[in-house]
């Protein structure tokens, strides 16, 4: 929702600080914890392979939140899809680009991942909580980890529901703000989990190292280089592409004018963080304020070019791994799942790894057994899933506001440059006094509009709400 409210007092920007540090803290361990775990298996690969309970637990939890995740997501997803479509010519054009783009970003990520087959040959074993922990104590403990619900099904009554819902109209409106409030519930335990995960990617990283040696470190390498490439490949070429043809905008003059937000983005592993500043520099740039207002918001829940790639490639590294290679449909099932699932991995901490897993339980639920090693490394990949998202929001808002007739391409040519220097007086979301709009992305992009109408840049704050 979007509410225009009194400004927040400068005391409370120690909190937000502190509320970064301890992310940064979970980041950090988790890196230094992958460290760790490769060194023990390299070092003393029988005690790395009794650590695999550790990353079979962190996997249960994960598994534990598949279904409410899933349920929570889709639901306020078909509202938020429904309610985007009304905003006229812009919310149509919006919805219509980011499937597409989704779409074509996992399909990407499918092709990339049959070229270089990351995880073959690890030969990891299917999650068996049971029989992995020999020790009865470490048996009761994952025996207490609850077990998880079909997916499929799951995901057919969501959107049963949500259309439901969405057909009920006013009427249905605190049943849906009821769903809201448990996907609060829900990704605050997911949140409590994800802290949990430097001792599941230890034990993760430990294990499959003691039982593989350096072929892991080596196979995690190729993933990691793959994914990078490719998310590299997807900017300058596909993005670079559309900008330049439907703008005549260059790839890399768009980049360098959105430099410092990068470096943001890069130092939270965020693409969130750096919400306000690209609003304002969008409309700096010749797009309206409207067409900002409806595209950006909105895109930060449905276009999430980075993280199609990294589901579709982490799932192929998975199977790989496991020995339990997908068919031609199989990956084509996959890939309409995650287009309709990938919308709940709009960045929430866990939320991705848990989206990740729902498509491989849908799948093969043996597959759940390679989750352990994808926990490590997603940190590493994270940073690079930030950053495509960014530029990918930054392209369509551009691309959207040349299709409307709502772009200025003379000052976006003097701003990109350098004649036209952004001020950065202008930038929205630093604590400056005036008016906080806090950004819900579902509600309707239109409220974006009229709660950032009649306010001066310089004197709004923008936030954006939890389930972004």
């Amino acid at each position: 929702m979007l509410t225009p409210t009194s400004a927040a007092p400068r005391a409370a920007k120690p909190e937000a600080e502190k509320t970064r540090d301890r992310t940064h803290w979970l980041y950090i361990s988790v890196i230094a914890s992958v460290v760790l775990g490769a060194a023990v298996g390299l070092l003393f690969p029988e005690v790395g392979k009794s650590l695999k309970p550790l990353g079979d637990g962190f996997v249960a939890l994960i598994k534990m939140m598949i279904a409410p995740v899933i349920f929570c997501t889709i639901v306020l997803g078909i509202g938020s899809i429904a309610r985007a479509a009304t905003v006229g010519k812009v919310g149509g054009l919006a919805l219509v680009y980011f499937l597409t783009m989704s779409t074509f970003a996992l399909a990407i990520g499918l092709v990339v991942g049959n070229l270089v087959h990351p995880g073959t040959g690890l030969h990891l074993t299917p999650y068996t909580a049971g029989k992995a922990a020999v020790d009865p104590t470490t048996a009761f403990l994952l025996e207490i980890i609850p077990g998880s619900v079909p997916v499929l099904p799951v995901l057919f009554v969501a959107l049963l529901a949500g259309f439901a819902l969405q057909k009920m109209g006013e009427a249905g409106k605190p049943l849906l703000n009821l769903v809201s409030l448990i996907q609060g519930v829900v990704f605050r335990i997911l949140m409590m989990v994800m802290w949990v995960a430097p001792v599941g990617a230890f034990g993760a990283i430990a294990a499959v190292v003691g039982a593989t040696g350096w072929s892991a470190i080596g196979a995690m390498a190729l993933l990691m280089g793959a994914f990078y490439l490719t998310c590299v490949l997807f900017i300058v070429v596909v993005l670079g592409t559309i900008l330049r043809v439907v703008t005549g905008v260059n790839i890399f003059r768009l980049m360098r004018y959105l430099a410092r937000e990068y470096l943001l983005i890069f130092a939270t592993s965020s693409s969130e963080s750096a919400l306000p500043r690209l609003m304002a520099k969008l409309e700096h740039a010749g797009v309206s304020k409207p067409v900002v207002g409806v595209t950006v918001p909105t895109g930060y829940s449905f276009n999430l070019d980075g993280t199609a790639i990294y589901l579709t490639m982490s799932a192929l590294f998975v199977s790989n791994a496991m020995g339990m290679q997908m068919s031609l449909g199989e990956q084509i099932g996959l890939l309409i799942f995650m287009i309709i699932a990938s919308k709940g991995a709009a960045g929430v901490t866990g939320a991705g790894l848990a989206t990740l897993a729902a498509g491989l339980q849908s799948h093969q639920p043996a597959l759940l057994g390679g989750m352990g090693v994808i926990v490590g490394i997603d940190k590493f990949m994270s940073e690079a899933r930030a950053l495509t998202n960014f530029t990918g929001n930054a392209v369509a808002t551009l691309v959207l506001g040349t299709w409307v007739g709502e772009f200025d391409a003379a000052k976006a040519k003097a701003v990109f440059s350098g004649k036209d220097a952004f001020d950065e007086a202008m930038v929205v979301g630093h604590g400056e006094v005036g008016p906080t709009v806090t950004i819900d992305p579902y509600d309707s992009p239109t409220i974006a509009e009229q709660a950032v109408e009649g306010h001066p840049e310089s004197s709004l704050n923008v936030t954006v709400g939890a389930r972004l």
